[in-house]
């Protein structure tokens, strides 16, 4: 009999919330990470991107007992403002605004800080009965068989499971172990990643915001010390990024990066600086293996589509495998079927996306502003560009 069910390497917020949801479903289940949670934002490795949970992901948080721990650090976005812009001090040059209740619904999401749901999804998972929770261990290796396979972790211990999934990053161990490649494009493009204070307050609106070097974003939070807060996502070419994170004057060029929409801002939180990539796994399974999150795929940070994709891919797996054998080949190939064409499909549709966002003048301006309108104002359209944004066809 094998020790686990089913081993994940990774417990970032994807890896969790799929350890809950199967669970959930009766599979016991064993999760291990190198490096467990910051306690809060200012420490060493402290993830300061925030997620956007999108009304599906909203749902399948709440089946697998998540939701509950999250809700209280979650602001709702009650709206998408999208706005095109050009020049150094840059000049608006088309707004437009999206509604959720063209969907039906009170609000596109729920934000939450990444650091604050991965030590938050950590507290509930230490009491899961169905969850073997192993911080400061990680994957090192596996034999995959026909009818399971070994795992030897970083400690030198091993264990037997049906079925070996792969929550580990872009780097991820499981998918070199499994010997499955990846393409890889890169933008020439870096995000930097922090948290804001501004003096206007952001009425649960996001706003995205264009201009040559990639997109801006700011995410409503919570207010911090009396003041309203946004998460913001600011992407620039890569020496234009890595000088703003130097810059003496950052608090005012980010003011008008973001076109005085929220006031004057200043910096509240330390940077994250990353590369800007499209990443995609050449499989998403292999012998007693399977692949979610960024171990499948790594997506430019626009429109709310990173761990969104990564939550679909959750539900997928956790639907797809047999409740007798996860890690049985035709469980193991419905999930490849279920999500391999959307991956590589909304892969495709943010790749174009993304150059279209950082182009800095003439048509490809031109065309990015037109389509804006466009999306905007043919109301069948606009739902339908809506629908696929938030995962729905």
């Amino acid at each position: 009999m094998a020790d686990t069910d089913i081993f994940v390497s990774g417990a970032g917020i994807a890896g969790m919330v799929l350890a809950a949801l199967l669970a959930r479903r009766g599979f016991r289940v064993t999760l291990c990470d190198p490096a467990p949670p910051p306690g809060d934002g200012d420490a060493e490795g402290a993830d300061l991107r925030s997620t956007a949970y999108l009304a599906p992901s909203i749902t399948l948080l709440e089946e697998a007992g998540l939701w509950e721990g999250l809700a209280p650090d979650a602001t709702a976005l009650a709206a998408l403002r999208v706005m095109d812009s050009t020049g150094w001090p840059p000049r608006q040059t088309a707004t437009r605004t999206f509604a959720p209740g063209d969907l039906g619904l009170d609000a596109f999401g729920r934000n939450v800080m990444n650091w604050r749901a991965r030590h938050t999804l950590a507290r509930v998972l230490a009491d899961d009965p169905g969850v073997d929770l192993r911080m400061g261990v990680g994957f090192a290796d596996m034999l995959a068989r026909d009818d399971g396979a070994r795992i030897t972790l970083t400690d030198g211990s091993r264990l037997d499971a049906r079925l070996v999934v792969g929550a580990d990053g872009r780097a991820s161990p499981v998918r070199r172990a499994a010997g499955i490649d990846t393409r890889l494009h890169r933008y020439g493009q870096k995000a930097l990643a922090f948290a804001c204070t501004h003096r206007d307050p952001h009425r649960g609106v996001s706003t995205e915001i264009y201009n040559d070097g990639g997109a801006f974003v700011t995410v409503p939070l919570a207010d911090q010390g009396g003041r309203p807060a946004s998460s913001i996502v600011w992407m620039d070419t890569g020496p234009r990024a890595t000088a703003l994170s130097q810059a003496d004057d950052f608090d005012a060029q980010l003011t008008d990066r973001a076109l005085h929409v929220l006031g004057p801002m200043a910096r509240a939180t330390p940077f994250r600086l990353w590369p800007i990539v499209t990443q995609t796994a050449t499989a998403m399974t292999a012998r007693r293996t399977a692949l979610v999150a960024e171990a499948a795929h790594v997506l430019p940070p626009i429109g709310a589509q990173g761990l969104n994709t990564s939550l679909a891919d959750i539900r997928a797996l956790a639907d797809a495998i047999d409740p007798g054998d996860p890690g049985a080949p035709a469980g193991l190939a419905g999930y490849a079927r279920a999500r391999q064409g959307d991956m590589h499909a909304r892969a495709a549709a943010i790749d174009v996306y993304n150059r279209l966002c950082s182009a800095g003048g003439g048509p490809l301006q031109a065309l990015r502003r037109t389509g804006l309108k466009a999306v905007h104002d043919i109301a069948p359209l606009r739902t339908r560009i809506m629908g696929l944004g938030m995962g729905t066809r």
